[in-house]
């Protein structure tokens, strides 16, 4: 553990991030009147501006963007931003307060030290802090599998991140693998598109989209459901492993159901198992894997559906769901030549990177260990993640009570600090 410089500048508080959780941070360090600075390796919201295509559009309601002190007040609360949309809210947040953003900065070093603050490196020098706010969110590394780099390099790999338009991909087919949120979408966008469109379909579970004549987000905050805490959810090792449940926001919002576009003809596979040249091989578990997310959809109906009785409430009443397709037969190994796919979208996640971060605070597996974003190692917090303490955690529902509960115990840690100093 090295020792305090008083050489280098101090600053009391670091948030590493200039996304809208670490911006959320800051809205309430600086309301306190508490010193702090940002630093953001690109500039500030650029996953919004960047790493999103065309057609991106929230999946939840604009009703659901409460940063602090700068709620949604467009004109189409029910409504989804589109990505420019997105990016205007959240200029304008920023625009609010002016916070104290250095962009352009990776933090390559943060170190504990001998008297309890921390050593932050960076690509613009170096700086000690008493706390630190790691914002980072989970979305540094794409994920692609070892086996990519065996497929014939006539076949052209992109990930998600990088995808914007269907125009970027050369004619002929194109095998999307994944069906989290961004992979359902990117094939409807293909779809819509008339290209020639395979699906490599994973475990990721689905949700109605209106329901009952409301959105089903709609519904679930009217019952709580937004505001369980990880603490007393049921099954909390499902919530933090199981991928977003995909639906849309697209032409006003609504529902995906992949066997609806198994009828119009794009090519359903189970989840990809490997790859050789030009053959890709596939798990036999699509129909599983269907009617899984079959399950959870059904599920969230019936949640809704007990609600409306328990309540009294008159909503109109809507026919059961019925599948409208199943596979004849799983399909576990194919020819990108022989099927004309000339192209593949990873859509299958990323991974975090804290490689920088030399603090103890994470489990065997390198994951952050925390509760409501508080570490074991003073000063030390994390915001952002989902289910960091709620469902919305992650995204623009939660961010303000998450925001203000770290700021209390900087605060409080700031305090602790300044009287063992006296």
């Amino acid at each position: 553990m090295s020792v305090h410089d008083t050489a280098v500048p101090h600053i009391p508080v670091v948030i590493i991030g200039g996304g809208q959780a670490g911006l959320s941070v800051s809205w309430y360090l600086s309301r306190d009147g508490m010193d702090h600075i940002i630093f953001e390796r690109h500039k500030r919201f650029q996953s919004w501006r960047e790493n999103r295509w065309d057609s991106f559009c929230l999946v939840t309601p604009n009703w659901q963007c409460r940063l602090p002190g700068y709620p949604y007040e467009g004109g189409d609360p029910d409504g989804f931003m589109l990505r420019d949309e997105i990016v205007e809210y959240l200029d304008g947040f920023n625009a609010s307060f002016d916070p104290p953003v250095r962009e352009g900065v990776s933090v390559t070093r943060v170190a504990p030290l001998a008297d309890g603050c921390y050593r932050v490196e960076t690509t613009a020098g170096v700086w000690t802090c008493g706390q630190v706010v790691v914002a980072t969110g989970g979305y540094d590394q794409p994920i692609v599998p070892p086996y990519a780099s065996a497929i014939a390099p006539e076949v052209v790999q992109m990930h998600s991140v990088d995808y914007r338009r269907p125009a970027q991909l050369p004619e002929g087919g194109t095998l999307i693998v994944g069906t989290g949120q961004s992979g359902v979408q990117i094939m409807e966008d293909f779809h819509r598109a008339g290209r020639d469109v395979h699906l490599a379909v994973g475990p990721a579970p689905r949700s109605p989209r209106k329901y009952r004549g409301r959105d089903a987000t709609d519904w679930l905050h009217d019952m709580g459901h937004y505001a369980i805490t990880i603490d007393r959810h049921p099954d909390p090792v499902k919530a933090l492993t199981q991928t977003n449940h995909y639906m849309s926001g697209r032409d006003g919002g609504k529902e995906i159901d992949l066997r609806r576009f198994a009828v119009e003809g794009v090519r359903l596979y189970g989840s990809m198992a490997g790859a050789e040249g030009t053959q890709l091989r596939f798990l036999p578990d699509l129909e599983k894997n269907l009617d899984d997310a079959d399950r959870s959809y059904c599920g969230i109906r019936d949640q809704i559906d007990s609600w409306i009785t328990a309540q009294g409430i008159e909503a109109p009443v809507e026919p059961p769901f019925q599948k409208v397709w199943r596979p004849e037969v799983e399909v576990t190994q194919i020819d990108c030549a022989a099927l004309g796919i000339t192209s593949i979208i990873w859509a299958i996640g990323f991974r975090p990177d804290y490689g920088w971060l030399e603090v103890d605070c994470f489990d065997p597996d390198g994951r952050p260990l925390y509760r409501r974003g508080v570490t074991q190692v003073p000063g030390v917090y994390f915001i952002g993640l989902g289910w960091l303490n709620t469902w919305g955690s992650g995204r623009f529902l939660g961010i303000d009570e998450d925001a203000r509960y770290l700021a209390e115990q900087i605060a409080a840690q700031a305090l602790i600090g300044a009287q063992a100093a006296e």
